[in-house]
């Protein structure tokens, strides 16, 4: 028998990955552990964003050979695949590194773990994680200057609609939301001649009972099918996690991201948040990116004031091997990107707690994601809002109707 350290390192897609890797392994009569200094080998499924994100999964391959001298690490993701394109030896240089499995190739890590080969097939019934994970495709079909994603991961490649309904059908009998995620899931059935809004047409009538929720989504990809399941199907989540970037056209332009403006990502937003009374809008943006003059940055502040944000992901830029964004030049002094973000950071949260305290009194679906006592419960609500499930006897997992109220800059939800 087998024991197996897993840890994951960046987005919903990876989780989805590490799911299934875990689901190939204990099926096969092995045990996944909780420590590296217990396990026979570290499997580490690896995110390749920032630099950032590589020197933390350098780290703790680092860890997991002081814990236990003996293990054999296997790296798999986001930054094996990059490895394997720029042909460097960096992350096989790592103590008790054995192999490097690019992307999610299941059937490659089965061959390397000496698992049955039948990986394809596997798939996690019941995830580790309340909210559930269904990726629906893998790769990127597009070139943003900033972004290893489609060297990492490959072209746009999506999933059977048969194979996710039926996958989700298993996932609704153990959880009571299911996220949508992948790589690029706007770009879903683009390939196979459907759309991700003929997906979410299906999902819903055919698994009953979950709450759907669309992980990072460009807004623009948003179809008329895909609008009206957000914000007139109830069991479809009224939240949209979608990428902006920049507020500036120029620099849109020099990041290759051709298929939107600031003025159609603002139309689309402000379309969707007038059309549900309740709804929560998420955005990334990437700050000091090469070129970004203060004019641009200021363009930015301008349409961030302006759009209904429940909360901001913010970002200095960060350049990564073999992307285009490297050759543009004009860097942007790190002091300067740091208080560009700053300065966003700011205007997030305060547009966050102004959104929180929009809903006191308000009803909410809420879904709880820690159980425990007061300092350690959580619940999610439909709109993507953290909450303190009012009542200590609900576990982890559970899922009832709340009203908000406030204590301090908290909220409490109290079941109905």
């Amino acid at each position: 028998m087998m024991k197996v350290f897993l840890q994951t390192f960046g987005c919903r897609a990876n989780h989805y990955d590490s799911e299934t890797a875990r689901a190939m392994i204990e099926s096969s009569g092995h045990v996944i552990v909780g420590s590296a200094a217990e396990a026979d080998v570290a499997l580490f499924n690896s995110c390749a964003v920032t630099r950032e994100a590589e020197a933390d999964l350098r780290a703790a391959v680092r860890r997991a050979a002081r814990a236990q001298p003996e293990i054999r690490s296997v790296i798999m993701g986001c930054a094996a695949g990059l490895a394997a394109h720029r042909g460097d030896g960096p992350l096989r240089a790592l103590p008790g590194v054995e192999e490097l499995v690019p992307g999610a190739d299941m059937d490659a890590l089965a061959h390397v773990l000496g698992v049955p080969n039948d990986a394809k097939m596997v798939r996690a019934g019941a995830q580790t994680t309340v909210r559930a994970h269904l990726r629906v495709q893998d790769g990127c079909d597009e070139h943003c200057t900033f972004c290893a994603t489609t060297l990492a991961r490959g072209a746009n490649r999506s999933r059977p609609a048969d194979a996710l309904v039926a996958e989700a059908r298993q996932l609704a009998e153990h959880h009571e939301e299911i996220v949508i995620t992948g790589i690029h899931i706007g770009s879903y059935g683009a390939d196979i001649g459907s759309s991700l809004g003929a997906l979410v047409e299906r999902l819903v009538p055919e698994v009953p009972r979950v709450r759907f929720r669309l992980s990072s989504l460009e807004a623009t990809e948003i179809d008329d099918r895909l609008f009206e399941l957000l914000v007139g199907e109830p069991r479809v989540a009224p939240h949209l996690h979608a990428p902006l970037q920049s507020g500036s056209n120029a620099v849109l332009k020099r990041m290759g991201r051709h298929w939107y403006t600031a003025e159609s990502y603002a139309a689309v937003v402000e379309r969707l948040v007038a059309a549900r009374p309740v709804f929560g809008v998420g955005a990334d943006i990437i700050v000091g990116f090469p070129g970004e003059t203060d004019l641009d940055h200021q363009r930015t502040v301008a349409l961030v004031e302006r759009l209904p944000f429940t909360y901001l992901h913010v970002f200095p830029f960060s350049p990564r091997p073999g992307t285009a964004a490297e050759r543009l030049g004009a860097a942007v002094p790190p002091s300067i990107a740091s208080d560009r973000a700053r300065e966003l950071r700011e205007i997030g949260s305060r547009k966050a707690a102004a959104y929180r305290t929009s809903r006191i009194g308000g009803e909410a679906d809420v879904i709880v994601v820690r159980g425990g006592d007061a300092a350690e419960r959580e619940g999610v609500t439909e709109d993507y809002l953290s909450v303190l499930p009012g009542a200590p006897s609900l576990p982890r997992g559970s899922r009832y109707r709340a009203r908000l109220r406030s204590a301090g800059s908290q909220l409490i939800a109290d079941p109905l």
